[in-house]
């Protein structure tokens, strides 16, 4: 029994029914969400972000898996855990951002979630904290929340370096990428394809301009993401660093990313 049934419980008997008509159409109007995995030989990480997804308490939930061909367990993995709101793939595709375009084609949900193999929820309630937030009357174009960082066997490490700002805006990505792109909600009816110019940081391009789009942005003030400390901008950090800056340049101009380059110099010098 959750939280809001044994409410319903310690409801006077002659107001219940209406309250649990209230309750109903509550129900009926939360948001659905489409959690996004894009996997490849994944087999030795999928299995607790399957298993996340399919313990979270919210009731409109989709999951959607993409893997790409993979040649190891990934695949019966995928087909063991799936369930009825699973939809998945597994074919070859031109890579990470190629394979997350085509997950968004398959996507049902109103708000749009990516997690990575090896990524968890905080918690089992964290969507249906997450989505309870906000007036679904006037949904934002984006949730965004605190991310914690989980070791290989999904053991909390340390909270994320950068934290998410109180406000979020278009403008705040020039100090890096402040939101976890796994803590960053996106409204469907907002997203755009990932552009596939970009190897590495695509995801921080996409944001910014989803951003630029969405306008609302609304802070969920919650830990939303378990995020495992290893991936591919990290295993190519150089090349990712590359892309930041020249995406940095293009939505925000060449003198302020330069001067913003050397601030994070310096900080990092002093720390």
């Amino acid at each position: 029994m959750g939280e809001d049934d044994e409410l319903l419980c310690q409801v006077i008997p002659g107001q219940r029914e209406a309250v649990v008509s209230f309750y109903c159409h509550l129900r009926e109007k939360m948001k659905s969400v489409s959690v996004i995995t894009v996997t490849y030989n994944a087999e030795h990480t999928l299995e607790r972000t399957l298993k996340s997804v399919r313990e979270q308490t919210h009731p409109e939930i989709q999951h959607v898996i993409v893997d790409g061909n993979s040649s190891d367990a990934t695949v019966s993995l995928i087909e063991t855990h799936a369930g009825k709101k699973t939809t998945w793939v597994s074919e070859p595709d031109n890579g990470l951002y190629d394979a997350m375009n085509k997950a968004m084609s398959m996507a049902m949900g109103d708000y749009l979630c990516f997690l990575n193999a090896g990524d968890t929820f905080y918690a089992p309630d964290t969507v249906e904290k997450m989505m309870r937030s906000f007036d679904p009357a006037r949904p934002p174009g984006i949730l965004y929340g605190e991310t914690a960082i989980v070791d290989d066997n999904g053991r909390f490490l340390h909270m994320r370096r950068l934290k998410a700002p109180e406000k979020l805006t278009w403008k705040s990505f020039k100090q890096g990428m402040v939101v976890c792109h796994q803590a960053f909600i996106v409204r469907r009816d907002l997203a755009r394809p990932y552009d596939l110019s970009y190897r590495f940081s695509s995801d921080f391009d996409w944001c910014i301009r989803v951003m630029k789009k969405g306008k609302t942005m609304h802070n969920t003030r919650l830990i939303l993401i378990n995020y495992l400390n290893e991936g591919l901008t990290t295993t190519n950090r150089k090349a990712s660093l590359e892309e930041r800056y020249r995406i940095m340049v293009k939505h925000y101009g060449h003198i302020s990313t330069f001067f913003h380059h050397i601030w994070f110099a310096v900080r990092a010098i002093f720390k």
